[in-house]
């Protein structure tokens, strides 16, 4: 028995399989279609999780939707997230200053899920690389407009992923 098997691996060896194996095995895949996307024209699928780049979006009304309970500035372990905020004459409170330094985030998402009215968000934007340093310093206006700019997305990303909230 244990001579058949040392002959079965001579053979083996002799023949070789392995080789043959794998040589199979790759040409397989060389004659296969190609994987590969032509990035800048042609994008892969992101999930509804993605998290990009940061945004603070409106009520349908265009009214600001944080409400300024700080609970994302409380929340983000980067402490990347700085809030002031004042009453208004209405008795609402808003935020005077909303900023991120994104040189500090480490995109764990914490302010998106601690946030009660789906203010702050990580939308699905990855293409936000910069020059400098001074661009990654998101202020009140920058979020709003990349909350006006990704709203659809956002959106339907929130839609989506409200079966598992």
């Amino acid at each position: 028995m244990i001579a058949r098997a040392s002959m079965r691996r001579a053979l083996r060896y002799v023949l070789l399989a392995d080789f043959l194996v794998g040589l199979r095995k790759g040409m397989r895949y060389f004659l296969a279609p190609k994987a590969t996307i032509n990035y800048p024209h042609e994008k892969g699928p992101l999930s509804p999780r993605f998290r990009g780049e940061h945004a603070l979006r409106r009520y349908p009304n265009g009214e600001e939707r944080c409400i300024a309970c700080k609970l994302c500035e409380a929340i983000c372990p980067a402490q990347a997230i700085t809030i002031e905020a004042e009453p208004r004459a209405d008795g609402s409170r808003r935020t005077t200053r909303y900023d991120i330094d994104m040189t500090k985030c480490i995109y764990c998402g914490y302010c998106q899920e601690a946030c009660p009215v789906d203010a702050i968000v990580q939308g699905p934007n990855f293409e936000f690389s910069t020059e400098t340093r001074e661009e990654l310093f998101y202020d009140k206006e920058r979020l709003l407009a990349n909350g006006d700019r990704w709203e659809a997305e956002i959106a339907r990303n929130i839609e989506l992923d409200a079966a598992y909230r």
